[in-house]
């Protein structure tokens, strides 16, 4: 039976997994990696144990008699770079997103090309910082010029991951459109500033999500949230918003291809692009985060085992779910009809509950799909290691 490896790279765990024909996860690795330190003393992925754990765990899969890995993709958190030189030497650590941005530079940066309103609506990209990747390419070249300089490739994460098997750099879609500041949605292209600013030499063609190389059959890599997607939009062909639901709620309309608004980004919308290069319109909440929280500030433990009786929970709850309400809303659409939600607060009876009291003519559904991000990276190379046809049952969903 062929079987394809799969790398989902979060910020906390690495995992690999092996899937077969059928979509059975048969084989999973699991590692939590230290971090390590920049130059400035923040904290951030240890590029070169990461890499090194990829290297060594692919190996220990490929000598495994049980499997045939016909083909290898990867999955990954965005918004994070890898700069490589002309020999493929790693120039810098993999700095941290959460890394503080400077103030002048910023405001250097946004005065320089038409202020911040005006560019966030043309790359779809809130003012967010190191978390537009972008803008941490744009603060290398200012204070490091020498390094910036060396670079021959800067590879977002996910292809990094990919180079890394297969020795070839490639751009993906999935990375660059997800709030990165370096894509013009409307032009379909790179924005202005990126050719400007020199740093379009430092980006690998573009390649599309499925396979770089069909001889050496190594995927692209894909954005995580536009991994989760995939088996989604497989199972289901009428409109629907996903909640993936973590740390943040992101709610994911790939129905929904209208200009951001001003008045949608200042409230945290979105355009990620989906792995055919689709806009898909997005809201995030810190939802999961809050409700950590508050667990800790009510002294509640695990929040999932209490139930009604807690009722400054309740009050909790149903003011976090108002502003669920609201961020979803910013997205919907007349024609959808059904909203997922997968993830922690799926599982969360109250959560689901007080959902479905807000949207009363919609399908509330709890959607059980293991690893989506994993799944949907091996289903963005179906053809290229599995005979049978796509399954359409891959996606078990609760009404509630």
């Amino acid at each position: 039976m062929p079987h394809t490896a799969i790398f989902d790279i979060g910020k906390t765990n690495k995992k690999l997994f092996v899937f077969d024909e059928d979509y059975h996860i048969v084989f999973e690795k699991n590692e939590r990696l230290p971090e390590t330190a920049d130059e400035d003393g923040d904290s951030c992925e240890d590029v070169h144990l990461l890499a090194d754990w990829v290297r060594s765990s692919l190996g220990e899969v490929l000598q495994l008699p049980d499997f045939q890995v016909k083909a290898v993709n990867f999955s990954a958190y965005g918004a994070s770079f890898v700069y490589l030189d002309e020999q493929g030497k790693i120039l810098t650590p993999l700095y941290n997103y959460l890394k503080p941005y400077p103030e002048n530079l910023q405001k250097k940066f946004y005065e320089t090309y038409g202020g911040e309103g005006k560019l966030a609506s043309e790359t779809a990209s809130p003012v967010l910082g190191s978390l537009n990747s972008g803008m941490q390419l744009y603060r290398l070249k200012q204070e490091q010029p020498a390094i910036f300089q060396q670079i021959k490739y800067a590879l977002h994460l996910p292809q990094f991951l990919g180079w890394l098997v297969s020795g070839q750099c490639f751009s993906d879609l999935t990375s660059i459109g997800c709030h990165t500041n370096l894509w013009h949605f409307e032009k379909n292209d790179y924005h202005e500033w990126v050719r400007l600013e020199g740093i379009f030499e430092k980006l690998a063609p573009i390649q599309t999500s499925d396979i770089r190389n069909p001889k050496s059959k190594i995927g692209t890599g894909l954005h995580d949230s536009s991994a989760a997607l995939i088996p989604y939009l497989a199972c289901f062909s009428k409109p629907f918003v996903l909640l993936s639901t973590g740390t943040w709620n992101i709610a994911l309309n790939p129905f929904n291809d209208t200009p951001l608004t001003h008045k949608e980004l200042a409230q945290d919308c979105l355009c990620y692009l989906s792995w055919q290069g689709k806009p898909v319109k997005a809201s995030r909440l810190f939802a999961g985060h809050e409700h950590d929280q508050a667990a800790k500030r009510l002294g509640l433990g695990d929040l999932k085992k209490h139930g009604e009786e807690d009722e400054a929970y309740l009050v909790f709850m149903k003011q976090l779910v108002e502003r669920q309400v609201v961020a979803i809303k910013l997205i919907l659409t007349g024609d959808v009809r059904k909203i997922f939600v997968d993830g922690g607060f799926s599982k969360n009876t109250i959560f689901m509950s007080l959902l479905a009291e807000a949207f009363p003519g919609m399908g509330i559904f709890a959607a059980e799909v293991a690893q989506a991000s994993a799944l949907g990276a091996a289903m963005a190379v179906h053809e290229y290691w599995n005979p049978n046809p796509l399954p359409k049952n891959l996606i078990e969903t609760v009404r509630k």
